[in-house]
C-alpha cells in the first residue's frame, strides 16, 4: 500500500473537519498535533486550495548578512592562491586587508563548501582529551632537528638544521647543510645562540650528531659539549615518541607545504636565500593559529630581552672545533694522539 505524503494526510485532516462535520479540536487529537496547527491547514486550504497544504520554505526573502557575490570571489581567488590556507586563515587576511563588511571564518567555510573546495565530510574533529603545554616564556627551550628533502639542480639533496623556541614557536635556525655531519649541526647550533642567546634547555631526539650518551661506552660528542660548556641543559626524547617534539615536527609540515621543499634550487647557496627569505615572513607575518593569529616574532620579542642571551664561548666558533670519529672501543684519535673518555651521562 503507497504511503501518503504529508500533503495528502493534511488534505485528509482538513476533509474530516469540513466534509465530516468533526470538530478541529476531535481531529487534532487524532491526527497528533495542536488546534492552531489545524486553523492553520484549514486556512491555507480556503486561502491557497491543495497547494496551500504542500511543506512552504522558511527561507527569509532577504538576508542582510549573507555573503555577496563579489565577497565569495574573492574569498576563491585568495584559496587558489594559497591552497593550503583554510577558512580560519582567509578570514584573518581578509580582516587584516581591512575589507568590509569582513566574513566570519562560518561564512568563508561555507563558501568554500559551496564551491567544492574543501569537502566538509573529512573536516578533523577537535580531540577533547589532547592538551597543549608550552613553556612559559622564549629562551626557557629550543627544540632542534634535522629536516631533508631540499632539492638541488646537480640531483643531489640538502638538509637542514631546524630549530624553534618553544614558547613563542620562533624559527631560530633553518641552516642547510649538503649533508649530514656534526660539525655543520654544530655550526648552526652556535649561529643561532650567537644571533638569539643561550637558551635555558634544548630538546632533540637520539641520533649520533646530536648526543653520544647511548654508544657504547657512552661519549661526549661535539654537541654535548658545546651545551655542557655553555650551560645548557640537553634534554633528549625518549624513543620512538615523535609527538615530544611536536612543534618541530608541525614547523617541518608547514614548511614542506608553504615553502615546498620540492622545489629545485640552483645551488645550495641559492636555497639558503629563499629559506632565509620564508623564514623571515614566517617570523614576522604569519599569523600562528596556535598563538590566537599573533606572529612568532610578536611573542618571542616581548620576552626574550629577559632571557639569557650571550655565548659563553664566542671565541670558540664553529671552524675552530675539531671532528673526529670515535672508535667501537671508545678511543678518538686527535693530534697523532689516542684519547680514550668516557662520559657518565648525569
Amino acid at each position: 500500500m503507497r504511503e501518503m505524503s504529508v500533503t495528502e494526510q493534511r488534505y485528509k485532516a482538513v476533509l474530516a473537519v469540513i466534509g465530516d462535520g468533526r470538530t478541529v479540536e476531535e481531529v487534532a487529537r487524532d491526527w497528533g498535533i495542536s488546534r492552531r496547527t489545524m486553523h492553520r491547514w484549514l486556512a491555507r486550504y480556503e486561502g491557497d486550495g491543495l497547494e496551500g497544504l504542500n511543506n512552504r520554505s522558511h527561507r527569509p526573502a532577504h538576508c542582510p548578512h549573507q555573503t555577496s557575490p563579489a565577497m565569495e570571489a574573492m574569498v576563491l581567488e585568495m584559496r587558489r592562491a594559497h591552497a593550503y590556507w583554510g577558512a580560519r586563515r582567509i578570514a584573518f587576511e581578509l580582516a587584516r586587508k581591512r575589507i568590509q563588511p569582513a566574513p566570519s571564518e562560518s561564512a568563508v567555510y561555507r563558501c568554500l563548501v559551496r564551491a567544492a573546495v574543501i569537502d566538509p565530510i573529512t573536516r578533523r574533529r577537535r580531540r577533547e582529551t589532547w592538551k597543549r603545554w608550552e613553556r612559559g616564556g622564549p629562551m626557557e627551550l629550543w627544540q632542534l632537528d634535522l629536516v631533508h628533502g631540499f632539492l638541488l639542480a646537480d640531483g643531489s639533496s640538502a638538509k637542514a638544521l631546524t630549530g624553534i623556541d618553544d614558547h613563542s614557536r620562533y624559527c631560530v635556525s633553518a641552516r642547510l647543510m649538503a649533508s649530514e655531519r656534526t660539525q655543520s649541526v654544530c655550526d648552526g647550533f652556535n649561529s643561532a645562540m650567537q644571533a638569539y642567546g643561550v637558551p635555558l634547555q634544548v630538546l632533540t631526539d637520539n641520533g649520533k650528531v646530536f648526543t653520544g650518551r647511548f654508544a657504547q661506552p657512552p661519549v661526549e660528542v661535539l654537541f654535548d659539549r658545546i651545551c655542557r660548556e655553555n650551560g645548557v641543559d640537553h634534554i633528549l626524547t625518549q624513543p620512538r615518541s615523535p609527538t615530544t617534539t611536536g612543534k618541530i615536527e608541525r614547523f617541518h609540515k608547514t614548511l614542506r607545504v608553504e615553502f615546498n621543499t620540492r622545489q629545485v634550487f640552483k645551488t645550495l647557496k641559492t636555497a639558503q636565500e629563499a629559506l632565509d627569505e620564508w623564514v623571515t615572513y614566517y617570523n614576522t607575518q604569519r599569523p600562528h593559529q596556535g598563538l590566537g593569529d599573533l606572529t612568532p616574532e610578536s611573542r618571542f620579542r616581548s620576552g626574550a630581552e629577559e632571557g639569557r642571551h650571550q655565548l659563553r664561548h664566542p671565541e670558540r666558533n664553529g671552524e675552530q672545533w675539531v671532528c673526529r670519529k670515535v672508535a667501537s672501543n671508545g678511543v678518538v684519535g686527535v693530534g697523532y694522539q689516542q684519547v680514550s673518555e668516557t662520559h657518565q651521562p648525569k
